[in-house]
């Protein structure tokens, strides 16, 4: 087995957070540049190379799709079934109870991302289910100030408590909490996602490199 092919340990369990494919919903601050039909075909593609390194990195067993806005949309759907991954909607509450509850639900270590991070690879998700082997929290901050994967074992709901999503210091205050509750964290490697204009231009230049 390669080291890009299913490589982590069977007993991580990786959970994809994502939105239904609803134009007018989905990578909103790539507009005005982009009108509604591209941000979200934008946003589809992101989620499709996703689920493709999630699959090479984990076996589709370990693999689930946590979906917002329209769980049962036909895209995301077609794309579990295409993965054989399990599919479920995402549990109601602000962004951190979300994330919590779904961590909670796993038997065993778990690691959480989004749908739009173009440098998660597989030997980057392995680094990250290894690092579980003797800390209790792994994160991958993001250059934005938020962080690209969180992941740990039966992580407490107060880590994801009274946190400002979206803003520029959630991976600062989560690290803090992490330290008040006496957490081991490793934090592998500093990570980017695709919100902007510039974002785009950068993924397709990374794209266009690799």
């Amino acid at each position: 087995m390669s080291a890009e092919s299913n490589a982590v340990a069977p007993s991580t369990t990786l959970l994809i957070f994502a939105k239904a494919p609803i134009p007018g919903k989905v990578k909103t601050r790539l507009m005005p540049s982009l009108d509604a039909e591209q941000a979200r075909d934008v946003h589809v593609a992101l989620l499709e190379r996703t689920l493709e390194i999630a699959c090479r990195a984990f076996p589709a067993t370990h693999v689930q799709l946590w979906a917002g806005l329209e769980p049962a949309h036909p895209t995301l759907e077609a794309l579990t079934e295409r993965h054989g991954i399990m599919h479920h909607a995402q549990p109601p509450g602000d962004l951190g109870q979300r994330m919590h509850t779904a961590l909670a639900a796993q038997s065993g270590p778990a690691l959480l991302i989004g749908s739009d991070c173009p440098v998660l690879t597989p030997m980057l998700l392995d680094r990250c289910a290894q690092a579980l082997d003797d800390h209790d929290l792994v994160l991958l901050p993001a250059e934005d100030g938020g962080y690209g994967l969180i992941g740990g074992h039966r992580l407490p709901q107060r880590l994801f408590a009274d946190i400002p999503w979206g803003g520029s210091e959630v991976a600062a205050r989560t690290l803090a909490r992490a330290k008040g509750l006496r957490l081991r964290v490793a934090c592998p490697d500093t990570v980017w996602d695709v919100d902007t204009p510039h974002d785009l231009e950068r993924w397709r230049a990374l794209d266009a490199t690799t």
